[in-house]
């Protein structure tokens, strides 16, 4: 099968992408999968930073050939899942740091990472669901209620164009920042307010509407957001973040978010890490609110396998609309 490899990430996993012929994970015709296995021959993938920055870590970066990405739809070869049938569409991610899914043919395990793809829907509308589509919504769901006032910061970005439309599905008032060009964008996907970040002070913007939020979405790692929360986060809000840059300056200033109490300094409103925790049911949401024409993808690109490394740089500039897809097969 063909498949999007690396061996090195000197220079850039950009740089030390190959389009080669691996051996199939397994045999679309074997007779016993491992337990809670399920094979899918991959139409489409999506990319997202983790699919880069675990391969770059120092001292994990360039030691073996790996099989990129995560985010997958395809069809059923075969399952060892009682609820999952051959034939059958799907759309989920692999587990990271197993990624996989860049490639013909993909192993799925466990059952909490596929769900079914409802009637109707094509595999493109689904297949970056995998990880954005689950952050969004495992960062806003839990968090709010009908009439509360969210702020995504990154409107437009992979994670964050969901995030606008599912708290607004939910009823949410929707603050997002983005750049200029893209607020067109962000207002389509329902933002009630938009901030162009390059020509707004955010902080000072939202510190004079008077906005009380329920939740602050920081999407782009933007500490400064997080230090004056106290001016327009509820006491009872929260503050959620994600992983960012993995440089020195991220990673003190996340760390004093955390760890810092109020009487050195520290902030006054508690932060929240959202890190994925994969669940069927939650994909199973996501994809109905996708067939009832309430959540859809922004694609800014969609490239053909042989055409990974290329799409990697694109995703690697931090300017992408929406979401980069990849062409694996035919659906």
């Amino acid at each position: 099968m063909k498949a999007a490899q690396w061996g090195s990430s000197v220079g850039g996993i950009e740089r030390n992408i190959q389009v080669v012929d691996v051996p199939l994970p397994l045999a679309p015709d074997a007779t016993r999968l491992p337990a809670e296995s399920t094979l899918v021959r991959v139409a489409y993938s999506s990319l997202n930073p983790v699919d880069y920055k675990f391969p770059e870590l120092p001292f994990i970066g360039g030691r073996i050939n790996h099989i990129l990405g995560s985010d997958f739809a395809g069809t059923v070869v075969s399952t060892t899942l009682p609820d999952i049938s051959p034939g059958q569409r799907v759309f989920g991610m692999t587990k990271i740091p197993a990624f996989g899914a860049l490639a013909e043919y993909a192993m799925v395990h466990g059952s909490q990472g596929i769900a079914p793809v409802p009637d109707g829907v094509p595999l493109r509308d689904v297949a970056a669901l995998g990880v954005a589509g689950l952050l969004a919504y495992q960062a806003i769901v839990p968090f709010v209620r009908e009439g509360d006032k969210v702020f995504v910061n990154g409107g437009s970005g992979g994670i964050g164009h969901y995030a606008v439309q599912i708290a607004k599905i939910l009823g949410c008032s929707v603050t997002a920042t983005c750049s200029g060009p893209n607020l067109d964008l962000v207002k389509s996907l329902g933002a009630d307010d938009v901030i162009d970040y390059r020509n707004t002070d955010v902080v000072a913007y939202l510190q004079s509407q008077g906005t009380q939020y329920t939740v602050l979405f920081d999407t782009v790692s933007t500490p400064a957001i997080y230090w004056s929360a106290h001016h327009y986060l509820k006491p009872s809000g929260s503050y959620n973040c994600i992983p960012g840059d993995t440089n020195f300056a991220t990673v003190y200033s996340m760390a004093a978010m955390f760890l810092l109490p109020v009487c050195l300094g520290g902030g006054q409103r508690k932060p929240k890490f959202i890190a994925r925790r994969l669940d069927a049911a939650h994909y199973a949401e996501l994809a109905t609110w996708v067939k009832e024409g309430r959540l859809k993808t922004a694609v800014e690109h969609e490239y053909e396998l042989d055409a990974a490394a290329e799409a990697f740089a694109r995703l690697k500039s931090g300017r992408t609309r929406g979401k980069l897809l990849i062409r694996v097969a035919e659906e």
